[in-house]
């Protein structure tokens, strides 16, 4: 009567798109939670725009709902309506003004450069886009004998993450089904904390770091702040791979507190650096999108500081001031943080000022996201410090740069996060399916649940 199936993030972290069916005696409807992207050796990676076209029946598809706008939770929403998708496209009202600006950065990259054939999609997009506040339900149809409403709560993940409840009926049946996106973790910069669900029969949950914890906020502060005084004392550049949604924004929110914390030099003599001009627009998105800001930064506001826009910022939009930011950078002795796309490293301008200074060792590579198997990215991670090389463009090149990772600014809730998600449904969910991640750490996420709730505990394959 409701079925669950799996259109991607199933082998890995990537490619999200889950469909939620109804069937009742006439034909079935259903929609679709996201319609995202394959990156690194998930299933996809490296496809052809063919192998990138919608491969599962969508005629009783009625609608599209997008729990935020990270592009593997979006990015095959251009082959979805080439695919003849006609639905509304149902997100968040932070996720609606993003949409748009992260889809035309997608197609740009891996689609066409034919300005008239973006606009034609993206013009498409917005006449589908329908916003919903947080916490009101959205009746997306009822033919009678089967009803479907879908309801949006905070996921703390980036800004207008959302996790999405389903209320979902056919006859006498009623059944609340909750896919949970992206959650984030609690304490995060910027974001309120996800609150549970207050009923859940079954359970979809991401499981990105369903095998460990991040490190406190204290820590992985402090953890910033040491990384950051390596390169105030050699005069280094700390590059750091950005995703353009979240994480930017919540390291720009941190280094704007350390330096307002310990002010004066050599603090006052730190660049830093947003060389990316999507992460750019989003950050002026955020600061546009204050009222969605946690209580914490918003009195930071009203100290009189500007949080994602401070003195010692600067942005880089055009390619040629690119160029000559990495080739000043490589020559001179000025501490420097650069935010750079793309976050795992393969693409973006952040691969010019790898190859130029990975074999510095004055320089560091920080790493705040997950870094997807496959991807340069991981390389860098696995052979970094151990003095190795990573190869970028079919070219070989030495690290010797130091390499560290801080967890805690992943944007993802950790183990004992969504153990506790879990945990503050009030009747514990009769089935939980476990998607999006490594399998080892869907592994591991399921013997946690196992030893606590008494549930259905599925690691689907498909």
């Amino acid at each position: 009567m409701f079925s669950i199936c799996h259109h991607g993030a199933t082998t890995g972290v990537t490619g999200s798109c889950h469909e939620l069916t109804l069937s009742g005696k006439g034909s079935p409807s259903g929609i679709l939670i996201d319609c995202g992207l394959f990156q690194g050796q998930d299933e996809g990676r490296g496809a052809s725009a063919d192998d990138l076209s919608i491969h599962f029946p969508i005629g009783h598809i009625r609608a599209l709902v997008v729990t935020h706008v990270h592009i593997d939770h979006v990015g095959r929403i251009p082959y979805l309506l080439a695919a003849g998708f006609e639905g509304p496209i149902i997100c968040s009202e932070p996720s609606a003004i993003m949409l748009p600006e992260i889809l035309e950065d997608a197609l740009k990259i891996g689609f066409t450069r034919d300005r008239d054939l973006i606009e034609r999609v993206l013009n498409l997009v917005r006449f589908r886009l329908v916003p919903v506040p947080y916490g009101e339900w959205h009746e997306v149809f009822d033919d009678g004998e089967c009803s479907l409403s879908v309801r949006l709560q905070r996921a703390g993940h980036i800004l207008g993450s959302a996790y999405v409840e389903c209320d979902a009926r056919c006859g006498e049946v009623e059944e609340r089904i909750v896919f949970s996106g992206d959650l984030g973790a609690p304490h995060a910069p910027l974001l309120p904390a996800p609150e549970p669900p207050e009923r859940a029969e079954r359970l979809v949950i991401e499981s990105t770091y369903g095998d460990k914890d991040h490190e406190d906020r204290e820590t992985r502060r402090y953890r910033l702040k040491a990384v950051l005084e390596h390169a105030l004392e050699d005069g280094g550049t700390v590059l750091v791979p950005a995703f353009s949604i979240g994480r930017t924004q919540e390291l720009l929110y941190e280094i704007e507190s350390l330096i307002h914390e310990f002010g004066g030099e050599p603090w006052s003599d730190l660049e830093i650096i947003v060389d990316s001009p999507l992460a750019a627009e989003f950050t002026r998105i955020y600061r546009d999108l204050k009222p969605f800001w946690d209580e914490e930064a918003l009195e930071r506001v009203g100290e009189g500081r500007h949080p994602l826009s401070f003195e010692q910022l600067t942005v880089i939009n055009s390619h040629e001031d690119h160029l000559n930011a990495v080739d000043y950078l490589a020559r001179s002795h000025r501490p420097c943080v650069v935010l750079a796309g793309s976050g795992m490293c393969a693409g973006g301008r952040i691969v010019n000022y790898l190859k130029a200074m990975l074999g510095d060792p004055r320089n560091d590579v920080l790493f705040v996201g997950y870094q997807a198997a496959g991807t340069p990215g991981r390389d860098i991670l696995r052979h970094g410090p151990r003095g190795g090389w990573v190869e970028l463009d079919g070219e070989r090149f030495n690290i010797r740069a130091r390499i560290h990772q801080v967890g805690g600014y992943s944007a993802h809730a950790g183990q004992s996060d969504l153990i506790r998600f879990v945990e503050g449904v009030p009747a514990t969910p009769k089935q939980i399916r476990i998607v999006h991640g490594d399998r080892s750490a869907k592994e591991a996420l399921k013997r946690c649940f196992q030893s606590r709730f008494n549930a259905d505990i599925i690691i689907p394959s498909d």
